[in-house]
């Protein structure tokens, strides 16, 4: 089964291509589709997978409580398990995701759309972040979009389930996401150190 927000477009890989290139063009050829212009991090995939895995014992269980005759109780455990796997493919979800329009923030919970137009700027600040997304934080780095009206959306950490042990990932991220507010937004993309608190 075809997982495309688990895909980056070949455009996105630079493996084979100059530094000059690579800040030159936006990663992809169709800027209208809502794209993450990342790969999701071994961390998040590796949840996912687990939860996958729970999924389908939880299946089983399942049709093994049907086969017994208990249907009410099939159908719990068929509810729970229909649960874990949308709470998998949420979590793959989760990110940053740009387009022409703007830029997406999903969240397990919840989406927020900011338009290009409502972009102040973007800027990679140092900062405690959380790792992994739990309340424990350190000090790291943060892709912060600044808004005209409202406070400061974080779009990416270096201690996230994407870009944990993947500094270089994140900084090729943050600059393609900087790339995108270049050319749709008046956002400017300096990179500037925060006090640490």
């Amino acid at each position: 089964m075809p997982l495309p927000f688990l895909t980056v477009d070949r455009a996105f890989d630079t493996s084979d291509r100059t530094p000059a290139q690579n800040q030159a063009a936006l990663p992809f050829d169709d800027h209208d589709e809502w794209r993450r212009p990342y790969r999701p991090g071994p961390w998040r995939v590796g949840a996912a997978a687990l939860l996958l895995l729970l999924g389908s014992f939880v299946l089983m269980a399942t049709l093994i409580i049907a086969f017994a005759g208990a249907l009410p109780g099939a159908g719990v455990c068929f509810a729970l398990a229909l649960l874990v796997i949308a709470s998998a493919l949420r979590l793959l979800r989760m990110g940053t995701w740009v387009s022409r329009h703007g830029l997406r923030r999903v969240g397990f919970f919840s989406t927020s759309t900011v338009e290009w137009g409502q972009a102040a700027a973007l800027r990679t600040v140092q900062q405690p972040v959380r790792w992994l997304g739990l309340p424990r934080t350190v000090q790291g780095q943060a892709l912060m979009l600044v808004r005209a009206v409202g406070e400061p959306l974080p779009l990416l950490t270096d201690h996230n389930a994407d870009f944990l042990s993947r500094v270089e990932a994140f900084d090729r991220a943050a600059d393609t996401i900087e790339a995108w507010g270049a050319q749709y937004g008046p956002v400017a993309a300096p990179t500037v150190p925060a006090a640490s608190h």
